[in-house]
């Protein structure tokens, strides 16, 4: 009489494989009649040494935790049952609920196979690197500039206008007074006396010559003191007194006008009241308008001298930050 069937519990799937191999393995051999190594014998007081799990359990500890994790518990031993009726062996292994669980502190750090394994390195100590001294900003600040002189030439060229302007009405004034003494002027054309030398060149001629004389005395002595020009105002008075030719000159017609007939012309006007008057006038003009620009030069000589000591005492002090 075989022995009563065991009822078996569900396995897992891996289990279910296992077993069912080993059974098709001892079926085939039954079958064919050959004795099988390592057969399961008919008494079930002897244990049953199957070739697959043997196989198995090698693997298993060559490879901890490939079929089962390695922590758990011994799970009970297989039941092995024999039919023979059927001339067949079964082997029936312990469900997986059976095994005792394997704790998270076993397993939590349990390499698996073919998995990379964790490690658990102290961490090192995190390197700061010292801070390299802030080192000061350059400031740059720009030097201040030397103080540019003060010219009077400008200041020169507008009393020159001013001074010309008298030295015109001057000279009119010459022209048609040395023409009442002739009896050329008038009560009754002193009006057409006095705008006909405003279109001659024997007019504008000295006029224009005294400005340019007067503007280059000037130029030259610049702030000069009023003695240079008490001095020099002869040279602007002889300039005014040739302007005074060479206007006659221009009047007579200078591209007509034979060199012997220019001669005798300026012959002439070397000793003429007018040429005189021009001379005398320039000259006077130049010494009071010329006490102007003189007095003009002073002031911007010392607004110069000013300007310069400012200049090297900003030097002396150095730079300064603005607040």
């Amino acid at each position: 009489m075989s022995d009563p069937d065991v009822p078996q519990p569900e396995k897992p799937a891996d289990v279910d494989d296992v077993v069912g191999s080993a059974n098709a393995g001892l079926d085939a051999a039954a079958a064919a009649g050959a004795d099988v190594p390592g057969a399961v014998p008919e008494t079930v007081e002897e244990k049953a040494v199957d070739p697959d799990l043997a196989a198995f359990e090698e693997a298993e500890r060559s490879y901890p935790g490939t079929f089962a994790p390695p922590a758990a518990a011994a799970a009970p031993p297989a039941v092995v049952s024999t039919d023979t009726d059927a001339d067949a062996t079964a082997v029936f292994a312990a469900p997986a609920s059976y095994a005792e669980e394997p704790s998270v502190a076993d397993t939590a750090y349990a390499p698996a196979y073919g998995a990379a394994e964790t490690q658990i390195v102290p961490s090192e100590p995190l390197l700061v690197a010292a801070a390299s001294p802030q080192l000061p900003q350059p400031i740059f600040v720009q030097a201040p500039e030397p103080p540019r002189d003060r010219g009077n030439r400008g200041t020169a060229g507008a009393i020159g206008l001013l001074a010309t302007l008298v030295f015109a009405v001057l000279y009119l004034g010459t022209t048609l007074g040395l023409g009442a003494l002739a009896g050329d002027v008038t009560g009754e054309n002193i009006g057409q006396s006095a705008l006909a030398p405003l279109a001659t060149w024997g007019y504008w001629t000295p006029v224009v010559v005294f400005f340019i004389g007067f503007w280059l005395l000037g130029a030259i002595i610049n702030r000069g003191r009023w003695g240079l020009w008490v001095v020099f105002g002869i040279i602007v008075g002889a300039i005014a007194y040739g302007g005074h030719i060479l206007g006659q000159i221009f009047e007579a017609g200078i591209l007509t006008l034979t060199p012997s007939a220019a001669s005798e012309l300026v012959g002439e006007q070397l000793l003429a009241p007018l040429a005189i008057a021009a001379f005398i006038f320039a000259r006077e003009l130049t010494i009071w308008f010329g006490a102007w620009v003189a007095r003009s030069g002073a002031r911007k000589t010392e607004l110069n001298a000013e300007a310069q000591r400012e200049y090297e005492r900003t030097l002396e002090a150095g730079p300064t930050l603005a607040r």
